[in-house]
């Protein structure tokens, strides 16, 4: 389906080409009085990322963590590229065709109906004991953010909600976390990281640190030791590999004829290099006009910001700020940057958050990361805050859902969040099957 923002115009026309936090923030705050934005992504909706591990396991409505797109179209003057990236997978034999991964709303539709289909099948008399413990063995891999906080939402979930359906299924649950490194939340303060290991330890969470995952099958998988695993859900979550398009660009000779790409590459995880103003950098690493890239699928050359919402939301609003600059500049077509002072982007840090369940969290506000901003009154303001903002416990996850609260995009999400916050905690999870 294609269906065009608007009729033929004058205006400049701005090609996006992806709908997550870059895209999306971009065409919130871009002067549609001036450019003829246009969209073209997969999906038709925005996803709200942070709350997705909460709508996987019930505690929120599906609806409360998307926001519709409505503009999709051809042609453009100016392109930005936001088509985020994808779970990397490190090319392990069965993970991309047994595995689950929590990137959109799709995803936690499957988690949520796997993990009541186990419990389902597992309940009947037929099942042997030792079938069941298998069927209720739920492993994440991944001890970033992400998995951290899922297998907290399923730990809330299955002890506050299903067990009470099925209680004598108790004995047979197991969770476990598996990651390649000595800890989880790696990129967090030492404390912090710490306090989430004993809180998931004391929880009966297992934790499975520095071996890898060999291969994955159907109803189990291989350690790198050479251990076989049985599981009943598999959740993979361990990091980020770039999409097709971006793959495309980046390789050498690939549609252009000679041994250098058309766009350069981050050596590290292969996303499009741009420049301060995030205008993708040739092959020769030189800026090209009117491309940008924004989000996941792009790092600014010599400055490797993390992949979270939080830096791909600060790119979008510098860049649809700088474009709205340029275009009043100039109506006819946009100004060069330089030309009308638009100053390099900086990355502003606000911190880092994770829930870690049964209403406890951490928050880590430690200033240490990538460069302040250069705006110093709101480098002053989150300084200040931190004074105050708690570290753990039930005060830091009173931050952690009042940030996500604030952080959401739309009037009626705003209403719907802190609603069925308040009917889970009234009448517990919704246990529905989705086919």
């Amino acid at each position: 389906m294609s269906l065009s923002s608007s009729l033929a115009t004058k205006k400049h026309r701005l090609l996006v080409l992806g709908s997550g936090w870059a895209g999306f923030r971009l065409i919130q705050g871009i002067d549609t009085k001036r450019f003829d934005v246009t969209v073209v992504s997969p999906r038709n909706h925005f996803t709200f990322t942070p709350l997705l591990a909460s709508s996987a396991v019930g505690t929120l409505e599906f609806r409360c963590v998307t926001e519709p797109i409505k503009r999709f179209a051809l042609g453009f003057d100016s392109l930005v590229i936001a088509t985020g990236a994808i779970s990397n997978t490190f090319n392990i034999p069965g993970v991309k065709e047994h595995a689950l991964f929590l990137k959109d709303v799709s995803d936690a539709r499957k988690i949520r109906s796997r993990i009541v289909e186990c419990f389902a099948y597992a309940s009947q008399p037929n099942v042997s004991e030792a079938e069941r413990s298998k069927l209720l063995h739920f492993a994440v891999v991944g001890g970033g953010p992400t998995g951290v906080e899922f297998m907290a939402e399923l730990h809330d979930f299955i002890t506050e909600d299903i067990l009470k359906l099925y209680p004598n299924l108790r004995p047979h649950v197991s969770m476990t976390i598996y990651d390649v490194g000595k800890k989880i939340l790696g990129a967090f303060d030492d404390k912090l990281s710490q306090y989430a290991r004993d809180r998931f330890t004391r929880k009966g969470i297992t934790l499975k640190l520095g071996e890898g995952v060999k291969e994955v099958h159907k109803t189990h998988f291989i350690l790198q030791g050479g251990a076989k695993v049985d599981y009943g859900l598999l959740v993979w979550s361990t990091g980020l590999s770039p999409v097709t398009l971006v793959k495309q660009m980046t390789d050498a000779g690939t549609g252009n004829g000679s041994n250098v790409a058309n766009a350069a590459r981050d050596a590290s995880m292969g996303r499009l290099l741009t420049d301060e103003h995030f205008r993708v950098l040739d092959g020769n690493s030189k800026p090209m006009e009117g491309v940008y890239a924004l989000g996941d699928c792009a790092t600014v050359k010599d400055r490797h910001l993390p992949c979270t919402a939080q830096v791909a939301n600060q790119k979008a609003a510098w860049l649809f700020k700088a474009l709205n600059k340029t275009i009043k500049a100039s109506p006819s077509s946009p100004a060069s940057f330089e030309s009308v002072g638009v100053k390099p982007f900086k990355y502003n840090h606000m911190g880092s958050l994770a829930y870690v369940g049964k209403w406890r969290a951490i928050v880590d506000m430690s200033p240490t990361g990538p460069p302040p901003s250069n705006d110093d009154s709101l480098a002053e303001a989150v300084a200040a805050i931190q004074q105050f903002v708690p570290n753990t416990g039930i005060s830091a996850w009173v931050f952690w859902r009042s940030a996500y609260f604030t952080m959401s995009v739309s009037l009626k999400n705003k209403v719907m969040i802190p609603m069925f916050w308040f009917l889970t905690w009234i009448f517990g999870r919704d246990i529905t099957r989705f086919h």
